[in-house]
């Protein structure tokens, strides 16, 4: 049996559909393009056998540009399980029309699926800078949040209301929004999205307080104090 060959061309790919790791076993071949691609598109090569961060089955990103924009919209990446599904095929052309770019990363269909695969594939995203924000949504949207919330850099919110949207993004700075699928009705889950894209960071005494989430943060991630 040959060596597996890693090319800048699979980092590429493996970036575009999501995914934050490839593993590897000692017999594979990784060119120097690649591990230059690995670390710029921050994809981490784990040695097989190792602790490794969760894994994803998203298969492919879709994106979709608003019509008529004059200038390169902000993209923002949008993610479902089944439970979800309905609701995000419906907010991707809300988020088109509202100016925005849409990778919508999955799932594809109503068949059963896992909501951590696409929640961490929405969250890394937006960690890596693919994505300005991004839209997850599952049956209820408190699980997605969990998950979302576990990948560095994420302040994932899960919003029942207006309201709720508006302060994640005044006070909190939230960079992922989670929604239900199965509680929310489509017109009320549109005015959420609206007042979460167009609500910006207040800043000032915010400031403060999201700096002390970010040290908590730091605490419990590697190389934190």
């Amino acid at each position: 049996m040959g060596r597996k060959l890693i090319t800048e061309a699979d980092i590429v790919a493996a970036a575009g559909k999501g995914l934050r790791s490839i593993v590897v076993d000692p017999m594979t071949i990784i060119t120097p393009s690649a591990r230059d691609a690995a670390a710029r598109l921050k994809v981490a090569l784990v040695p097989a056998g190792s602790a490794q961060g969760p894994s994803t089955f998203v298969e492919s990103v879709v994106v979709y540009e608003p019509k008529g924009s004059a200038t390169k919209p902000k993209v923002i990446a949008l993610g479902s399980d089944h439970g979800g599904f309905s609701l995000k095929a419906v907010l991707r052309s809300h988020v088109l029309d509202l100016g925005w770019s849409v990778a919508d990363v999955g799932t594809h269909s109503e068949q059963a699926c896992d909501y951590p695969d696409f929640a961490y594939a929405v969250a890394t995203m937006v960690a890596a800078g693919q994505a300005e924000r991004g839209i997850m949504i599952d049956s209820v949207g408190l699980a997605s949040a969990m998950v979302c919330n576990k990948v560095p850099g994420i302040r994932a919110a899960a919003a029942f209301s207006e309201l709720a949207a508006r302060s994640s993004r005044e006070h909190n700075d939230a960079n992922v929004l989670t929604l239900g699928g199965k509680v929310l009705g489509t017109e009320a889950a549109k005015a959420i999205v609206t007042v979460w894209l167009e609500t910006w960071f207040g800043g000032g005494r915010h400031k403060a307080r999201l700096e002390k989430i970010s040290d908590i943060e730091k605490r419990f991630t590697k190389g934190g104090a």
